[in-house]
């Protein structure tokens, strides 16, 4: 880790500033780039919103060159004012500078819709709403705000009851017992979802056992289940709950069966925080047209930027004033910077929409059976430097993109690292990729024998017999990194 720490800060050290803040642009996800162009305007009003929307693809080209070579001049001779130039920034004809933007043909019509925004009562107000209904004292209320409050979001109560004595004391000055905090926490436990406000898993099975008892289903066995062989449950030795409780097979698995559909984290679907990292919004879009793979990037990552028209007046002002003095200068001089900077982070979100572009074009055209069929087993092996060698990026660069963005697919949503793996060879010496291979280990373990599920060293045997060197420890690692567990725990009764 301190090795690639070292090695980082090197590569840092040889990039201008300027290169940085590109590196840094290009993780931005989309979902967050409208609020870093909104902290750059905010900073720089010669930056501004193209209300107008112009699209002229050739004025923008041919501005790249011109705005690399102001960026030049921004860095040298701040102090030589006689050595202004204008001419750069006033024009008789076009506007150059304001027609200065960073749109380009790249996006289908499809994808200048608005993505729809989720609004939600969030979980905390669930149950802030359902604490009004209950009939409690100025104190009772307070208190039992503070216990909702103390509720994770998955919908445990984590601090023990002592300590919630304590903190009441302390932080509101409201003195209280364990009696009556532990009284209005019941209450609470009777809220909805099912089992919020539990100490532990134990207790929030129990509660939404209990719950169905109050609505009269049969759930005496399960909820003796967990009393008495709740460790046993979890180690799946149902064996022992069978002999224990004096159960049939029949029984046991309707037991089971009662339990396993409870709510481990009864707080986990109710509501939601509005972020916009909560969503994953896809920077690409991917789409078959008889055959023919169309790629276009998500409209989000082509704000209409320009140079303001302010400045751009301003700079015509001093163009045509005949006396120039030493405080006009400086004024110029700071226009002047504030037009470069804009024109090079308009720039900077152009190369970086290249960047993305260029990135996922190698990606599809590498795995072009995948997007063709969404068969995970035609997935080629492909690394990073499959791709850095296609698009004459840097081996970064292409890890920054497969790291922080996402492609939609007529099959799903995927991370772009998803189609990144090694290579595996097979008896015939044939290439494949370990996402094959892991794609054919989670159909075996999912058409296995629930009740005699396959053991890794059985598990090594079929892919063998499939044609895959593969050794024990190999399958071990794969049925981690797709984190099922082990046979004993896989164990279901049938």
């Amino acid at each position: 880790m301190a090795l690639g720490q070292s090695l980082q800060q090197k590569l840092l050290q040889k990039l201008s500033p300027q290169q940085i803040q590109l590196m840094k642009l290009l993780q931005v996800p989309t979902a967050n780039l409208e609020e870093r162009i909104k902290e750059e305007m905010e900073e720089n009003p010669a930056l501004e919103l193209d209300d107008a929307k112009h699209s002229d693809e050739g004025d923008l080209k041919d501005e790249f060159a011109d705005s690399e070579n102001s960026l030049d001049d921004s860095d040298s001779g701040h102090d030589e004012y006689d050595t202004i130039d204008v001419s750069d920034y006033v024009h008789d004809g076009d506007d150059d500078i304001a027609d200065y933007k960073t749109r380009e043909d790249h996006y289908g019509e499809e994808e200048n819709r608005q993505l729809p925004i989720k609004t939600e009562t969030s979980f905390y107000d669930t149950l802030e709403n359902q604490l009004g209904l209950l009939s409690l004292s100025e104190k009772e209320h307070r208190i039992a705000q503070h216990i909702i409050g103390s509720i994770d979001e998955d919908g445990y109560l984590r601090r023990d009851t002592p300590a919630l004595v304590d903190d009441l004391a302390f932080r509101q000055n409201i003195e209280t017992t364990t009696e009556e905090v532990e009284k209005i926490i019941q209450k609470i436990q009777q809220f909805d979802p099912p089992g919020v406000g539990a100490r532990n898993l134990p207790e929030c099975l129990l509660l939404q056992l209990k719950r169905q008892k109050q609505e009269g289903k049969e759930v005496d066995k399960a909820i003796l289940a967990i009393e008495k062989y709740f460790d046993e449950f979890t180690k799946k030795h149902y064996e022992k709950i069978q002999r224990g409780l004096g159960l049939t097979e029949e029984e046991l698995k309707d037991v089971m069966q009662q339990i396993v559909r409870l709510n481990p984290k009864p707080g986990g679907n109710v509501g939601a925080v509005n972020k916009a990292e909560s969503y994953v919004v896809p920077d690409f879009f991917i789409m078959n047209h008889n055959g023919k793979l169309e790629l276009t990037l998500n409209s989000r990552n082509a704000p209409e930027l320009r140079i303001s028209e302010g400045y751009k007046d301003m700079m015509k002002e001093y163009d045509r004033g005949s006396k120039k003095d030493k405080q006009q200068k400086e004024a110029v001089l700071f226009i002047k910077q504030k037009i470069d900077a804009a024109k090079w982070f308009i720039d900077a979100i152009r190369q970086r929409q290249h960047t993305l572009l260029d990135t996922m074009s190698a990606i599809m055209e590498h795995q072009e059976e995948f997007f063709l069929t969404g068969d995970e087993t035609t997935l080629k092996p492909m690394i990073l430097k499959d791709i850095a060698e296609k698009t004459n990026l840097d081996i970064s660069t292409v890890s920054r993109v497969a790291n922080s963005k996402f492609v939609q697919t007529e099959f799903g949503t995927y991370r772009l690292k998803f189609f990144f793996s090694e290579s595996l060879s097979t008896d015939s010496g044939e290439e494949v990729s370990t996402r094959e291979v892991k794609k054919i280990l989670t159909d075996l373990i999912e058409s296995e024998s629930k009740k005699h599920p396959y053991s890794d060293e059985k598990l090594t045997e079929l892919l063998q017999e499939k044609g895959y060197n593969i050794a024990r420890r190999t399958v071990a690692k794969y049925r981690e990194q797709l984190n099922i567990p082990v046979a004993r725990l896989r164990k279901e009764l049938v």
